[in-house]
């Protein structure tokens, strides 16, 4: 029972509605001290349980810890070493692809951690085809299973493939930091983790020496929400010879943390580079809910300052927010577009 599954919660409510009872039972029990320290126990029992219950609910909204060695610091998934290509999930039906999880030991930015990988059914059955890449960035806090698991990804990729939508394709799903608690926002930060390095160096070498891709910048793109909107957006105009295509979903234009050496203000600010930095040939897709303040203005913002060779498209949604249900329902346009914008398979 994982910690970030129903069960878990379950559990923790249920303790926790024990632990009121308890307290009810026990309030009038003993004379003196003893009376004082049971209704203490019990107490801080009731604080401890509800307290587990709220966080218990938390993690499962953002799934930043998908097992208990990582919540207890264990290292867990994140520094785990898997030897070989691991199945994950397996083909729900004839035309669905499935997820396997290999381990990248970045021998750049010298962190090791497991990327999860998307293949399209027909990866199975095409030896000689090498696939165009996207790698699928998710907020923070947040692991690559929020978008396995609460935004539905595998079944979205295997409908717009089969109905030609979107082209066969390798979808990667890696962390973004190796600590779950250390927002990194993809970037080299100073006296921390090099996840830049990590996402844009060692990745792409380790997943084609290990997976059948196209190494050419037209086979890879980016597509990320919230933090992993900025990461998209950001990667793709830092990295223009590794990225043809980026997509943001309710991403912003600063990284809103201190890397450490002022670079949030300029190299890893995008209005900053589109302002003052020539603007590289790629393609950015940004996305948004209307109602969701800062996205919407830093979307805006940057659509605005894009300009030749560089091409921008901007899609608005109506209803929602910063939150999951806004972010699967602009899945399937953004990668479709992505899509559209990549190279096909080729044999």
């Amino acid at each position: 029972m994982a910690p970030d599954s129903a069960g878990a919660e379950l559990v923790a409510a249920g303790l926790a509605v024990a632990a009121v009872v308890a307290l009810a039972l026990t309030w009038d029990t003993g004379r003196g001290w003893r009376r004082a320290a049971l209704r203490s126990v019990a107490l801080l029992l009731c604080l401890a349980t509800t307290s587990a219950t709220a966080l218990l609910w938390l993690n499962r909204q953002v799934e930043t810890y998908p097992t208990w060695s990582d919540l207890f610091g264990g290292g867990g998934d994140v520094a785990a070493t898997h030897a070989a290509i691991t199945p994950v999930g397996a083909p729900s039906g004839r035309r669905a692809g499935r997820v396997v999880r290999l381990t990248v030991a970045g021998r750049t930015s010298h962190l090791t951690m497991p990327v999860y990988a998307y293949l399209p059914a027909d990866y199975g059955r095409r030896p000689a085809e090498r696939y165009p890449v996207i790698e699928a960035l998710h907020g923070f806090p947040g692991s690559p299973m929020s978008w396995l698991r609460r935004l539905g990804v595998s079944t979205m990729l295997d409908r717009e493939i089969a109905a030609g939508r979107m082209a066969p394709t390798v979808v990667l799903f890696p962390y973004i930091t190796p600590d779950p608690a250390r927002d990194t926002e993809c970037t080299n930060l100073v006296h921390g983790p090099a996840a830049e390095t990590f996402l844009t160096v060692d990745v792409p070498s380790a997943v084609e020496s290990q997976l059948r891709v196209r190494q050419d910048r037209a086979g890879w793109g980016l597509i990320g929400y919230s933090a992993g909107g900025f990461c998209a957006t950001n990667l793709v105009l830092r990295h223009p010879t590794r990225y043809a295509a980026g997509a943001s979903l309710s991403g912003y234009s600063d990284p809103g943390i201190v890397v450490g050496d002022g670079s949030e203000h300029t190299f890893n600010n995008d209005d900053w580079r589109l302002r003052h930095l020539p603007v590289p040939a790629v393609a950015l897709y940004l996305a948004c809910a209307r109602s969701d303040p800062t996205a919407m203005r830093d979307t805006a913002a940057l659509a605005g300052l894009v300009r030749a060779p560089a091409t921008v498209t901007t899609e608005y949604v109506d209803t929602g927010g910063h939150n999951g249900p806004t972010w699967e329902a602009m899945e399937p346009p953004a990668f479709d577009w992505l899509s559209g914008w990549l190279g096909r398979p080729e044999g």
